[in-house]
């Protein structure tokens, strides 16, 4: 059974084995190191242990504190400092459905740190929450929940869940394409609904008894064409997204079906996602999906593998920090079947470079990213690791 990370053959098929298949840059592309950089073949990576957790399923940064945050599946957020973990600083197991593909599934804080957002499965029925709280001192403040989104899901599996603050300050919020297997409600197709989307809302200015505000620059601010929260559709379970904090490309690993896993590039400089249509259900990676054709202007992935690889994809963070400059420019990613740290670097549209490493830790179903740039991986067996290059 995939815990969590939303697994494909939810029609029952078995994996289809094909040939690696990734998709590649123009002809001709290169791509220049940065500074201090090492191609990915001349580096080994490390897991280093820094807290065992019970179930770790997300894990947040706040702004002013070196203190880190791991979400745990049942409903609790636990602080780490100096690689000690402490107690609950926020407890809502009796609200949390957990198993399957649910559970505590993501958390964020607000730029300045004040509000921790935390999105869920809400017991008993699965249905997807996210809520904030406010922040008093290092603790939660359990009473001040003000809830923010509701989605009732029709199934069990595709949640997403995943929440981050955009390099605008915004929530940008997950939402897998509704479950079962192959879209049946056809939600990845249909921007009006939040399923089978990541959402882009401001819920530090809420207007009247509105939980958050709509941005300006939504592609459908208006209601017209689409939901007003919808940032990009067609997804099918985006299974961790994240931001580049130097370049402010949006990177979305999604889940495939039962062929391919995929990973997509959305640079800033041509929006950022806005409005972009991933593809699914007509796609499967980049490939047509039972009959499929690629709609109109969709965006196809900057790399996918095939079933012989894994079986669902676990999207990290391109590496920024300070402690290990060889890697400076990769994007970290894994897989939950296989647990193994991958890489990959793009240019001019596709990737350049790909590697496998040898360096794995069991279940690994989540990324996080320290201030520093540093960046961690959890395994739901539950130990937390940082990711570092090896001697």
């Amino acid at each position: 059974m995939c815990i969590v990370a939303a697994c494909g053959d939810d029609d029952g098929e078995g994996p289809r084995l094909t040939a690696t298949t990734t998709t590649g840059p123009p002809a001709g592309a290169t791509t220049t190191l940065e500074s201090g950089a090492a191609p990915l073949a001349d580096i080994e990576l490390t897991l280093t242990e820094v807290a065992e957790a019970d179930g770790p399923s997300t894990f947040a940064a706040r702004a002013g504190t070196d203190t880190l945050y791991i979400g745990e599946i049942e409903g609790r957020v636990r602080p780490v400092s100096g690689g000690d973990l402490g107690e609950p600083v926020l407890d809502i197991s009796d609200d949390v459905v957990a198993g399957g593909e649910q559970g505590l599934l993501g958390l964020a804080f607000s730029p300045d740190g004040d509000t921790l957002y935390v999105s869920y499965s809400l017991a008993p029925d699965g249905d997807s929450r996210v809520d904030a709280y406010t922040m008093a001192g290092d603790e939660v403040d359990s009473g001040s929940r003000r809830e923010l989104l509701a989605v009732e899901q029709p199934y069990g599996n595709h949640n997403g869940g995943h929440l981050a603050i955009g390099p605008d300050g915004h929530l940008y919020i997950g939402l897998g394409d509704g479950g079962s297997g192959g879209d049946p409600e056809g939600n990845g197709q249909d921007p009006s609904t939040l399923l089978g989307s990541i959402l882009r809302v401001d819920p530090e200015q809420p207007a009247g008894s509105a939980a958050y505000v709509i941005p300006d620059d939504n592609p459908f601010a208006g209601g017209e064409g689409g939901a007003p929260e919808v940032w990009l559709y067609g997804v099918r379970n985006p299974w961790r997204f994240s931001f580049d904090r130097e370049t402010g490309d949006l990177w979305v690993a999604d889940v495939g079906q039962a062929s391919f896993e995929e990973i997509n590039l959305l640079p800033a400089a041509d929006g950022g996602g806005r409005g972009a249509n991933l593809g699914w259900n007509e796609m499967e990676g980049a490939h047509p999906f039972e009959g499929g054709t690629n709609p109109e202007g969709a965006v196809l992935p900057v790399f996918e593998y095939d079933r012989s690889g894994g079986c669902s994809v676990t999207g990290g963070f391109v590496y920024r920090g300070a402690a290990n400059p060889q890697l400076t420019g990769a994007y970290l990613f894994t897989d939950y079947c296989n647990g193994q740290i991958r890489a990959l670097r793009a240019a001019d549209g596709g990737t350049v470079e790909d590697r496998t490493f040898d360096a794995g830790g069991g279940e690994l179903v989540s990324f996080g990213e320290d201030a520093d740039g540093e960046v961690y991986v959890l395994s739901l067996e539950g130990p937390v690791y940082r990711v570092d290059v090896a001697g």
